[in-house]
């Protein structure tokens, strides 16, 4: 089995910054949650 290191590491960078994302999203209020929902919505970062 090849490896590549590269896409290995990658990989653990993406879980861990979306593992912070969620962490940091659940202690929102709601008013500032809409808001980072509209504001990803306006820059199409959720469809």
């Amino acid at each position: 089995m090849i490896m590549n290191f590269d896409t290995t590491e990658s990989e653990l960078r993406k879980q861990e910054l979306i593992r912070t994302l969620e962490h940091s999203i659940e202690r929102l209020a709601l008013p500032e949650l809409e808001a980072l929902y509209y504001d990803m919505v306006a820059k199409d970062y959720i469809r």
